[in-house]
C-alpha cells in the first residue's frame, strides 16, 4: 500500500471556517485512501499564508518527522511562505504543492521550483502561476490542472417565479456580498429573497457593513445571513433555490457553481479568475468576456450567467432579466440539468491526483 504524508493548515479541521480549499484537501486524501493509499495528515499550527513564528516552528517540526523517501503533499498556503523548510524537504521526498489560491513572490516560487510537480485546481490558477513567475522562472510542464469534483444531488424543484436566491462563501471582500446588496437594493419592486451563507466573523467589520448596506437599502427582511452552512444544512439550502448568485471579486475556480449545478440550479456569477471556465464547464461552452447577460440571445448554452466583476449595476440587470423572464428561466434551467450529468465526481480527482503521484519516481 503506497504512503502519502500530507502537509496541512490546521485550520482544514475547522468546521467553523468551511472553504473550498479545506473541501478540496479533505475530499482529495479521502478519495486517495479509497483508492488503496494510506494517508497521513500532519496539521500545521499558526498563521497562513504569511507565517507567524507559531506557523514556521510548527511546519519545521512536521517537515522533520516526516521519512526520507516517500511522497508528500503539502498545500499552497504553507509552501508560500516557507522555502527554508520545503527546499531542504524535496532533497529527500518527492514533493507535490497543491495550489489553491497562487499568492506570488520568491518564496512561492522557490517552493514551486524545489518541487517534483505542482497541481493547481484550476487552469485559471495554473495560468495565474505561470503570469507571476514568467515561463522562465516556472516550466509550465510541471504543472497540472486536477479540478475539484462534485458530488450529484437530486434536482432542485425550482419555484416559477424564480425568486429564491442564495449566495455561499464566507463574507468577506473576496467574495463581494457588499456587491450584491447593492444590486438587490435596486430590485424591490420585484418578489425575491436572498438566503447568504457564509461566515460573518473572518471579516467582521466587512460583515457589518454588508448588513448595514442591506438595511439602508431596506431589504434587510429579505436578506437572511446564516453563517456558515455545512452537510445537511447547505443541501437544503441548494435543493431550495432558484439561482445561485456568487458575485465574487477574487475566485480561483468556484466550487460552489458546480455545488448548484449538481442540483440543476443555475448560476449567475462575475467574471472573476476562474468562474468563467468553472461555468462554461466541459462542453466547451465560451461565455462572453464583456459582463453582458448571456441566455438572452439564445446563442450559448451556458446555464447561467456571467456579469463584470464588482459592478452592482450589470449584476442588477442579469438578476431583473432572470426575475422577468420566464422564457430565460425555462433555458437556464433546462441548461443547468443537461450540464448536471456531466460533472466531474470527486472520484475522478481523486484518479487524477493519484496517477500523478504513482508516476513520481522514488
Amino acid at each position: 500500500m503506497p504512503t502519502l504524508h500530507a502537509l496541512l493548515p490546521e485550520a482544514v479541521s475547522d468546521p467553523t471556517r468551511p472553504s473550498g480549499g479545506n473541501t478540496y484537501d479533505a475530499r482529495l486524501l479521502t478519495g486517495l485512501e479509497g483508492l488503496g493509499w494510506s494517508v497521513e495528515e500532519h496539521l500545521v499550527a499558526g498563521r497562513w499564508p504569511v507565517p507567524d513564528a507559531t506557523g514556521r516552528r510548527s511546519l519545521g517540526e512536521a517537515a522533520a518527522r516526516l521519512p526520507t523517501g516517500g511522497r508528500v503533499l503539502v498545500d499552497g498556503l504553507l509552501a508560500s511562505g516557507s522555502p527554508e523548510v520545503l527546499v531542504p524537504l524535496a532533497r529527500r521526498t518527492a514533493l507535490v504543492v497543491l495550489v489553491h489560491l497562487p499568492v506570488g513572490g520568491s518564496g512561492e516560487l522557490a517552493g514551486l521550483l524545489a518541487a517534483s510537480a505542482v497541481i493547481t485546481t484550476s487552469a485559471w490558477s495554473r495560468d495565474r502561476l505561470l503570469e507571476l513567475h514568467g515561463p522562465d522562472g516556472l516550466e509550465g510542464a510541471r504543472l497540472h490542472v486536477v479540478e475539484p469534483g462534485v458530488d450529484l444531488a437530486p434536482p432542485a424543484a425550482g419555484t416559477p417565479a424564480g425568486g429564491r436566491l442564495v449566495c455561499v462563501g464566507a463574507v468577506t471582500p473576496f467574495k463581494g456580498q457588499d456587491v450584491l446588496m447593492d444590486a438587490l437594493g435596486t430590485l424591490t419592486d420585484l418578489p425575491w429573497c436572498c438566503l447568504c451563507a457564509g461566515s460573518l466573523e473572518i471579516d467582521a467589520p466587512f460583515a457589518v457593513e454588508v448588513v448595514r448596506r442591506a438595511r439602508a437599502a431596506d431589504i434587510a427582511d429579505r436578506v437572511s445571513f446564516t453563517g456558515p452552512l455545512r452537510g445537511d444544512e447547505l443541501a437544503h439550502a441548494y435543493a431550495c433555490a432558484d439561482l445561485l448568485v456568487q458575485p465574487s471579486r477574487v475566485e480561483t475556480y468556484g466550487m460552489v457553481v458546480t455545488e448548484a449545478l449538481a442540483r440543476g440550479v443555475p448560476v449567475a456569477a462575475s467574471s472573476a479568475g476562474g468562474l468563467p471556465s468553472t461555468l462554461r464547464g466541459p462542453g466547451g461552452e465560451r461565455p462572453g468576456g464583456d459582463g453582458a447577460v448571456e441566455g438572452t440571445a439564445g446563442a450559448t448554452d451556458l446555464p447561467g450567467f456571467l456579469v463584470a466583476a464588482g459592478d452592482p449595476t450589470a449584476l442588477a440587470a442579469g438578476l431583473r432579466s432572470w426575475l422577468t423572464d420566464a422564457d430565460l428561466r425555462d433555458r437556464l434551467r433546462q441548461y443547468a440539468a443537461a450540464r448536471r450529468l456531466r460533472l466531474l465526481p470527486w472520484s475522478g480527482t481523486a484518479r487524477h491526483v493519484a496517477a500523478l503521484l504513482a508516476a513520481l519516481p522514488d
